[in-house]
């Protein structure tokens, strides 16, 4: 393995093992990343001789280590991104009972980093901090992909399948069409249970100074708290909130078209 092909296979795991708190097995790494058990086992143990991941022996899971809390602790201070979504993420789900997220796009995926939880006591457990969704799927997914560039939305949905992957069954292209063009009309998405049935949610895209929807805000919870004459009322809350984190970011005038 040289060169772009040994980082990529790096970051690959080093994405999977993020997943969670609770890391992943090196079985589960294995199947997850397509590449065979040797080569994981080597780059894993590579990884952790450099303080990246670890080794949890109770769990046997491979977990991140020491050397990324500390990388993510200097990044946070050159993105400042909790310091300006958490105070949102507490009016969202203070006003709403519901657990609230904050989201941000990394090339064809979204990656949740925060999460508060609402006073409701049912919640869905869907979201959480570091799991991962391709663009078009779920609710924060749907809100940054509707105010893409057409030609972006095409090029994604030209391979929906694959760009899907497991999701494709539940998101057919032609639903995450629609679901699409509703966003783009109402300014804020809603998704009706298709990532797990009876887990819903609604998103509203954050925009970056060029204008382009680079971060989500999204609420999540079980479906008789989304009936249709809640979703104004939600949706109204995750736009203000959006537009709020917009100016606060610099964002460009387009993050005020849909509102």
């Amino acid at each position: 393995m040289q060169g772009a092909q040994v980082v990529s296979r790096i970051a690959g795991l080093l994405r999977l093992v993020g997943r969670s708190a609770d890391g992943m097995s090196l079985a589960g790494l294995v199947r997850e990343s397509g590449l065979t058990r040797p080569t994981v086992h080597r780059l894993l143990s590579s990884l952790a001789s450099e303080g990246l991941l670890d080794h949890d022996a109770g769990s046997g899971n491979w977990v991140l280590g020491p050397e990324i809390l500390l990388m993510g602790s200097v990044a946070s201070a050159r993105f400042p991104l909790e310091e300006i979504a958490r105070p949102s993420l507490h009016r969202l789900a203070e006003a709403t009972g519901e657990s609230a997220f904050f989201s941000i796009r990394r090339g064809s995926e979204t990656v949740c980093l925060l999460r508060e939880e609402g006073s409701f006591p049912v919640r869905s457990f869907v979201l959480h901090e570091g799991v991962r969704f391709p663009l078009g799927v779920a609710s924060a997914g749907t809100a940054i992909m509707a105010f893409l560039p057409e030609s972006e939305q095409e090029e994604l949905l030209g391979s929906w399948r694959e760009h899907a992957g497991a999701f494709a069954a539940g998101h057919p292209e032609e639903l995450v069409r629609a679901n699409l063009a509703r966003t783009r009309q109402a300014g804020y998405s809603v998704n009706p249970g298709l990532v797990l049935e009876g887990s819903w949610g609604m998103g509203a895209a954050v925009f970056d100074p060029s204008g382009r929807p680079a971060w989500a805000l999204s609420l999540t919870g079980i479906e008789p708290r989304f009936k249709p004459e809640r979703q104004e009322e939600l949706g109204s809350l995750l736009m203000a909130e959006a537009h709020r984190i917009t100016q606060q970011l610099g964002g460009a005038a387009k993050g005020d078209r849909s509102r």
